[in-house]
């Protein structure tokens, strides 16, 4: 099978598939190292500038409390964690640090609000606004609120939000091992939501939460057969936090979270693959091996929601130390 998956790659033009299985995507995963970063390499530079990366931020707007029991979340209502609860943070606090996100060379700008969905009133208004705000600072603009409506989306996608980040974390099998208050049709129905408005899809998974391989190759079919593909596909490695019921999972191995991204990247060739949450716990070389596989896109700060994340001087120095330039600011699409 691995003869038949890597012959004559470099000649071969890889169209989007939106029919793949989990069968399949199994397979490319377990091609010798080599073959699949090759392989992912060249679909890589087919849809994208290789030499580039998408910068984003992250900020979280609206901090813990959240009624989910997502076993993966230090913000979750139902554990003990080292998170502090924050109310929906101020639009000057959002702007200021959207303007120093864009001083630093970020292109989308990211809010995320610890709440299960989003209900009418001042607080959504409020984001709103804030989405009105960073689209005129000039960057993309990103929301993770929770589930919406159809009319919420709506009315996100007039207050020119870019993107909706609500991933489906894991297969849809192995879904109610880490959340019971949501279902994984209660996900698919948001993004169909966000879809119908007009915005983008942001939607991708974690490994490291205990899952087998088929779960993982379950979660990139899932992703894969939407039509169209969602066009950013954040990949998470689990960082385990003190008091959620999977603080003491093991670290994913640096080389599955490269099979990962190396097999996102083949099944959506065109995404923006995110190489996100757990970037912290991997060497340079192993950040590298991501690149490498086709991840064109790093969350620049110090956090990621309530998780630890590199630092700009670290991404800034190993960037220049491979060559890579953040992607310019570019219309919406």
């Amino acid at each position: 099978m691995s003869t038949t998956l890597i012959r004559g790659v470099q000649d071969v033009d890889f169209a989007i598939r939106h029919d793949w299985t989990v069968d399949e995507l199994a397979e490319i995963h377990a091609l010798p190292f080599p073959d699949l970063l090759y392989r992912a390499q060249t679909v890589h530079r087919q849809f994208h500038d290789p030499g580039k990366v998408q910068l984003c931020t992250l900020l979280s707007i609206k901090t813990g409390a959240c009624p989910e029991d997502c076993a993966y979340c230090p913000q979750s209502a139902h554990y003990d964690t080292p998170v502090t609860p924050e109310k929906l943070i101020d639009l000057d606090k959002v702007l200021t640090a959207a303007q120093a996100a864009r001083a630093s060379g970020s292109t989308r700008f990211c809010m995320g609000a610890a709440w299960r969905e989003v209900r009418e009133g001042a607080q959504f208004d409020q984001v709103l606004d804030m989405v009105r705000g960073v689209r005129e600072v000039g960057l993309e603009a990103c929301c993770t609120l929770g589930m919406l409506t159809q009319e919420q989306a709506d009315r996100l996608a007039e207050a020119g939000l870019t993107a909706y980040n609500h991933n489906l974390d894991t297969s849809p099998e192995y879904y109610s091992h880490i959340i019971t208050t949501r279902t994984y049709e209660d996900r698919l129905r948001t993004l169909r939501h966000v879809r119908r408005a007009g915005i983008t899809v942001c939607c991708g998974g974690i490994i490291g939460m205990g899952e087998l391989l088929e779960d993982r190759m379950a979660l990139l079919a899932a992703l894969s057969t939407q039509e169209p593909h969602p066009e950013s596909v954040p990949i998470n490695a689990l960082v385990p936090v003190e008091g959620t019921p999977l603080a003491e999972q093991p670290p994913v191995d640096p080389i599955e979270m490269v099979r990962m991204i190396a097999t996102a990247r083949i099944a959506l060739p065109a995404s923006i693959v995110r190489l996100s949450a757990g970037r912290a716990a991997l060497s340079e070389e192993a950040q590298a091996l991501c690149f490498l596989a086709g991840a064109n896109s790093i969350f620049a700060g110090e956090k990621l929601l309530t998780t630890p994340n590199p630092g700009e001087d670290h991404d800034q120095r190993l960037l220049t130390k491979l060559g890579l330039k953040p992607l310019d600011l570019h219309p919406s699409p």
